[in-house]
Order: structure tokens, then C-alpha cells, then sequence
């Protein structure tokens, strides 16, 4: 899509999955009924139009691309006034104060390249600009959807793409591409808006064009809408025979793995033939499937399986609150394009009394570096977060397919590079599911009762589609108290062609000739802690055995072991230690519980999510990604004059093209090592799982998933769900005839028991 002048309003095409808003706007809008509401698209529509005016009265930009626009929030004590939630352990509400709603913007200037982050507030019923700052050079905004399509129309339209793979049977209308951020790469200057395409064939329509990938990535000025360079990928891509297996690994005698010099002929540099496309089909849609397979069917052995709620969901929705089962929150979709689901204000009805828990949860960033040495391999690690935006790539979901049962959406928009909103309806699913059983009892003696109650569990989730990935977002909330942030990773592999034979000592030949890269997947999950109130501390736990030796007075059996509590003083990252048992808990001093004489808090489960990271101290990765050097990190909230938090972006609020460890990243927050015991403080969660590509994980990958929990510690006086209703579910029967009809024989309820087991 060309850029738009100042002038005029090109539009911006529609997909499948999302709509344009085109309401005509006057700067006027109806004001928002919770300070946290995500914006409008009537008000995306009046914040770019009066930055439009702006520029054209005082800036020198002839023609631009909005890149985000997106609610600026208000400073958190504000907002926890406006809703009347206390600051302090049973403490009165803090005297509300009047909120001024405010965005930011940022946009690029399409002819002299630089880019702007613009601040905006509404004042009366006018959006007003009150700060328009040109970034530094290195910087750049985020990767725009637009950029993504028209990187895929650069490289089919140059002549020289169109050459290289006609001469590896590819025709030009075969030629698609997956647009990635350049990453890493020193030899292009700073300045250029650049990305690169990772090529691939469509031999035919609606097939997997992943199966047919090509041998070369161009790399596309974003701006100029221009392919820069192609090639450097001949010259050692593909892991040639020179390769040796050692018993360290693999030893590499020649080429080398660094990038050629850019004005290198990558023909001449490229030292190996070229290798055309795998040409066999691998698709996933069952009509394509039918026709490509021999003896494909479905499967007809599957019977219907619905969610049943005859009398309506439990859940109660206003605008973006949600109540549920003593919770309630409110649920942000695009505070920003990066995050999608922000959930904020997490409270807690305790037998009347309103408990704080969480003002907010988010993932704040993430990051798939892959683990192929050879260049231009060590570009691809892709910030899905920073660089993309998981609001901006939110799927649009389907009723009973995506979200099963009851099901209520909201929906999310994000600005277009002409300023305009651009819709998605059915952004964010939530519904409620059954989760197994939430606790059990049997007194087996003789006459003795049994109670079994089910546990329900809330789900808000979104699913966000990037290119040939797919990743599920699921919050889960339970009757117990505990909170569940799961990710589910799907989708296809990011491969690469084969010759018959060649080695792959970084992935797995998937099918004939085709290679899945190892990689990892590791997510910052950002933690604004509010346990009864906003200063709180983090206590390390770590389980020991007992020193004493078998055989002595303290320890004779051998068995003992004890928790070492360690309070966490001052800013710092810690490391999961899976020998230790490690884990963390959140609490507030200022509260006890009543029995274990504990501070209240919430401890943070990572079994199964913690990862090690592969990549070296000093590598490009951990240059660009620091969270990754640590599991946990604790940090002072900082918030501005005006608005919320300063320390939102663990890897920097500019990841795209950036080179080093910038200065607003956690590894320079934690530099100052504030104090941070009964502080107002963040928790960083870094967690992932190494992705070593298996056959059946082609051609579309079976979902994986991993997940965080937080349980409440000393929180509650005793179990919170005591009092969730048992209930013997009259719509299950027996499944075949001749057994024990609706368990009668197996559960025989006494005096009046609601539901028991055998």
C-alpha cells in the first residue's frame, strides 16, 4: 500500500478477519465509563485527525504512517481512587481525583524517515497535542501490519526475486513471503527502516505454502518499499558437508558463519549449487487434504460433545468489567498494540471485604531466538511482542470452534498507517469451563458421608496468529482463589529446504527435504502486584534437605528437609534452581494470617515453564532480550507525573533493529537497587519452553503449552471454595447400556449428602 499524504485518506483493505472503521469524526466522542477502557475507534478515528491538523500547521512532514495509537493510562493511585479499592490492608479508599484520558501516538515520517512519539490528551471534548518528540535515529517504531503485506508485494514485483526462482522452477504469481524484522544485522545502517522476507511457493491456492520454502531472503527498505539486498543466504545457508560430528557436537572447518561484506557478489560468494523447493504438498485444510493424500478421510468415529449451560453463564459483564465467582476485574485489550490482554484492578470479595490482588497482568514481552549458527540464520529471533504486537495480530475468533459453550467477546482495534481504526470483532473469548475435581472427601468407615465438588474455572483468552505460528493466551481464574496464565503454541514450523542427505545438526528433517529449525520460545510475564495494597516484597523459598547426616540426633532417619525463606532486598534478578525447589511468593508485611502467623501473599508456581536459555552471555540475543538472563526480576515501580508506569517494556519500549541493551530495559532498571521490601514494586516472570522440532509436529504442530500459577499463601483464613456448592450432574449417564445406570450402585448418598464417591 502506498503511503498517504497529509491531504488526502487512502484506505487501508479489509481482511477476512477485520474490518476498517470509516466513521466520520469531528473530534468529539462519548467519554469513557472506566478510566481503563481500552480507546474507541471513533476515538482512534479523532486522536490521529487532530494530529493530522497539528502536523500540518506545525512540522515540516509532507506525508506519514501512524504506527500505534493507544490509551496512555492513568497514574495508578488515580485509578484505584476512581473505583474506591484501598491502598493499604483494610484501609478507606484514597479521596478520588479528576483523570484526564490521555494516548500516545507514534507515527513515522514517510520521506525523511525519522519517526515521532506523539502524547495526547483530551481536554474538554477536543484531543490536543501536548508533546511531539522526534525519536533518535536508532530508534524505530514497531512493525506495522501494513508493512507486513506490502513487504510480501515488494518481493514478488522485483525483477531480480522473480529471476532467482524461476530458475528453481518457481513462476512470479508462486512467489509469497513472510515479512520478520531485520533482527540483528550491523552491515545496514541504523536509520533504515529495513526488514527481511522469509521466501516460500504456493503452487496452488489455499495450499501450505510453508512446505515449499526457497533458498534466498531479501531484504526490503520499509519505507522506499524496495528490496535493498538479496543472497547473502548462498553463501553458507543450509548446513554444508563440511560439517563434522565430534563428541562435543558439531565442528564447522569451512565457510565461515559470519555475514559476507554486503558488496560481495553473493553469486560468486555463494560456494554451493542453488536447492530448489520440496514440491510434495503437506496441506492442512481436509479438502485439500482429500484431493493431495491418497486414502485421506476424517475420522467417523467422533460423536458430538457439547457445553451445556441450561440456565446461562455465572459471569456478570460491564463494558470491560467482569465479575465472577468473587472476582472482578477489568479486562484491556490494547492499553498499547503490544500486550492484547491487560488485565487490571484484580480484586478479591473475602466475606465482604474487597481485596486487592493484582492491578495488573500482562505479557510484556517475548522473544524466539533460533539456534543456527550460520548467517543469516542468528537475524531470526523474532520479538512476537515488541516488534509485531500481540493486539495487532489477535485472530479473529469463532463461536464453537475457537471458544466452546457460552461464550461472550469483546472486541479490539488497532490504527492503520492512515490514521483509521481497524476493527476486530471478536478479539477476546470468555466463557467458563468445568476443570475436574476442586477438592474431595470420603469417610470410608461404616456409615461415613463423602463430598465431591467439581471445579469451574473462568477463562479469558485470545489467540494471535503470526505468520506460520500460532500462540493461545489463556488467563484462568478458579474458585480457590489461584490465578493460571497458560500459553498454547501451534501452528507450523519455520523450515528450510534440504538436498537428499544433508546434514542438520540444528533441526530435524520433518519431511523429505525439509528442515525445522531448533529454537525457543521464551515470554516476559509482567506482575503489578497489589496484595492488600500496593507495598509489597518478594520472599524466595528454597526446599533443603537437612544438613545433619544420617544417623545423627537432628536428622536420624535421613528424611528431613525444611523451606529457607529469604527476603529479596533491593532490585535484582534471581535464577530458577529446579535442585532447590525454588519459588517465589509475593506478600504483604503489613497483613498476618491469622494462624500461620505468615505475611499475607500469593506464591508463583513455574514448574514445567522455567527454561534455561541457550544463547551465550554475550550473544546478540541477550544483547537485545536482557530479561532472558534471569527467571524472576524485582524492580521499584516508577510511574510519571501524569500518566502510568515508566517500566513497561523489559527489553525496551524499541525493540525493532536494536543492537544493544537499552537503557529502559530491566537490566538497567535493577542497576539502581532501590529498596523493594513493602515497596509499590514489579515482578518479571521469564518462562518458555525449547522447541527440538519433532516429525509430528509437521505439518501443522499439535498444541504445546506450559503455564504460570499464583496461589494464594496465607491469604485465606482456610480454603476459599468450602462454600462452592457439590452438584451430581443430571445430564451424565452411563455410556453404555447394561452398566450401573447414573452411578446408583457405586454412590450412595447418606443424610442428605450432595454428591459422593465410591
Amino acid at each position: 500500500m502506498a503511503h498517504d499524504s497529509i491531504p488526502a485518506s487512502s484506505n487501508v483493505p479489509a481482511t477476512a478477519t477485520t474490518k476498517q472503521s470509516t466513521t466520520n469524526v469531528n473530534n468529539k466522542f462519548s467519554p469513557s465509563t472506566h478510566p481503563l477502557d481500552p480507546l474507541t475507534p471513533a476515538e482512534t478515528n479523532a486522536i490521529t485527525l487532530s494530529i493530522r491538523q497539528y502536523i500540518t500547521k506545525e512540522t515540516e512532514i509532507k506525508a506519514l504512517k501512524f504506527v500505534i495509537c493507544s490509551l496512555l493510562p492513568p497514574p495508578k493511585r488515580d485509578v484505584l481512587a476512581y473505583l474506591g479499592i484501598p491502598t493499604t490492608p483494610g484501609g478507606q479508599p484514597e479521596v478520588p481525583k479528576p483523570i484526564v484520558r490521555r494516548a500516545e501516538v507514534e507515527l513515522v515520517d514517510v520521506i525523511n524517515g525519522g519517526a515521532y512519539n506523539v502524547t495526547v490528551a483530551l481536554v474538554g471534548e477536543e484531543w490536543k497535542v501536548q508533546k511531539f518528540v522526534p525519536l533518535d535515529k536508532k530508534f524505530h517504531p514497531m512493525v506495522t501490519v501494513d508493512e507486513l503485506e506490502e513487504c510480501e508485494t515488494v518481493v514478488q514485483q522485483d525483477e531480480t526475486i522473480q529471476a532467482l526462482a524461476k530458475e528453481v522452477g518457481i513462476e512470479p504469481h508462486q512467489i509469497f513471503c513472510d515479512a520478520w524484522a531485520i533482527g540483528y544485522d550491523e552491515r545496514f545502517p541504523h536509520s533504515q527502516r529495513i526488514g527481511q522476507a522469509i521466501c516460500f511457493a504456493r503452487l496452488s491456492p489455499h495450499e501450505n505454502l510453508y512446505a515449499h520454502p526457497l533458498d534466498f531472503v531479501p531484504v526490503v527498505d520499509s519505507n522506499l518499499k524496495k528490496v535493498i539486498h538479496i543472497g547473502e543466504l548462498f553463501q553458507c545457508y543450509y548446513f554444508p558437508p563440511s560439517y563434522k560430528k565430534t563428541e562435543n557436537g558439531y565442528e564447522l572447518s569451512a565457510p565461515t558463519t559470519a555475514p559476507p561484506a554486503l558488496d560481495d557478489d553473493p553469486l560468486k560468494a555463494a560456494n554451493r549449487e542453488r536447492i530448489p523447493p520440496p514440491m510434495r504438498s503437506f496441506d492442512f485444510l481436509p479438502d485439500l487434504m482429500a484431493k493431495s493424500e491418497e486414502g485421506f478421510e476424517l475420522r467417523k468415529d467422533l460423536k458430538p460433545l457439547h457445553i451445556v449451560q441450561p440456565e446461562g453463564v455465572s459471569f456478570k459483564m460491564n463494558g470491560h468489567v467482569l465479575e465472577w465467582q468473587n472476582w472482578k476485574m477489568h479486562i484491556g485489550m490494547d492499553f498499547n498494540h503490544r500486550e492484547g490482554i491487560a488485565l487490571s484492578t484484580i480484586t478479591y470479595n473475602d466475606h465482604g471485604e474487597v481485596r486487592p490482588i493484582f492491578y495488573r497482568l500482562s505479557l510484556a514481552e517475548m522473544v524466539v531466538p533460533y539456534g543456527v549458527p550460520e548467517h543469516p540464520h542468528p537475524r531470526k529471533f523474532a520479538f512476537d511482542t515488541g516488534e509485531y504486537g500481540m493486539g495487532t495480530m489477535a485472530k479473529e475468533l469463532s463461536l464453537g470452534c475457537d471458544c466452546l459453550g457460552q461464550i461472550h467477546y469483546l472486541p479490539g482495534n488497532y490504527v492503520t498507517h492512515n490514521g483509521s481504526a481497524c476493527i476486530i470483532e471478536n478479539a477476546i473469548c470468555i466463557h467458563e469451563e468445568d476443570a475436574g475435581v476442586l477438592w474431595t472427601h470420603h469417610d470410608y468407615r461404616a456409615g461415613g458421608r463423602g463430598h465431591t465438588v467439581r471445579r469451574r474455572r473462568l477463562v479469558v483468552s485470545m489467540v494471535c496468529t503470526l505468520a506460520n505460528y500460532e500462540y493461545i493466551w489463556n488467563f484462568l481464574f478458579y474458585q480457590d482463589g489461584s490465578i493460571e496464565f497458560e500459553v498454547r503454541l501451534t501452528g507450523i514450523l519455520l523450515v528450510a529446504p534440504l538436498k537428499d542427505g544433508e546434514p542438520t545438526p540444528f533441526g530435524t528433517t520433518v519431511a523429505p527435504n525439509v528442515n525445522g529449525f531448533y529454537h525457543q520460545h521464551a515470554f516476559s510475564i509482567r506482575v503489578d502486584p497489589m496484595i492488600d495494597g500496593l507495598n509489597n516484597s518478594v520472599v524466595e523459598s528454597d526446599v533443603l534437605p537437612l544438613e545433619a547426616p544420617t544417623g545423627s540426633d537432628a536428622n536420624f532417619a535421613g528424611n528431613g528437609f525444611h523451606v529457607k525463606d529469604t527476603i529479596l532486598e533491593h532490585e535484582a534478578g534471581r535464577q530458577y534452581d529446579l535442585s532447590k525447589e525454588r519459588r517465589w511468593k509475593i506478600v504483604n508485611p503489613s497483613r498476618k494470617h491469622y494462624a500461620s502467623g505468615k505475611d499475607v501473599g500469593y506464591t508463583i508456581s513455574l514448574k514445567g515453564a522455567a527454561m534455561p536459555v541457550m544463547a551465550k552471555p554475550d550473544s546478540w540475543t541477550i544483547r537485545r532480550a536482557p530479561f532472558l538472563r534471569n527467571t524472576l526480576w524485582v524492580c521499584r515501580d516508577v510511574e510519571g507525573e501524569d500518566c502510568g508506569s515508566q517500566r513497561m517494556w523489559p527489553a525496551g519500549q524499541y525493540v525493532p533493529q536494536s543492537r544493544e541493551e537499552p537503557n529502559d530495559s530491566i537490566g538497567k532498571w535493577v542497576l539502581g537497587q532501590q529498596k523493594i521490601v513493602d515497596e509499590d514494586i514489579l515482578v518479571y516472570l521469564t518462562v518458555g519452553t525449547t522447541h527440538i522440532p519433532r516429525p509430528e509436529d509437521w505439518p501443522v504442530m499439535p498444541v504445546e503449552h506450559f503455564s504460570v500459577t499464583f496461589k494464594p499463601n496465607s491469604f485465606f483464613k482456610v480454603n476459599p471454595s468450602m462454600d462452592v456448592p457439590g452438584a451430581k450432574d443430571t445430564m451424565s449417564v452411563a455410556a453404555f447400556k447394561g452398566s450401573t445406570e447414573n452411578g446408583d450402585a457405586c454412590c450412595q448418598p447418606s443424610n442428605n449428602s450432595t454428591c459422593c464417591v465410591a
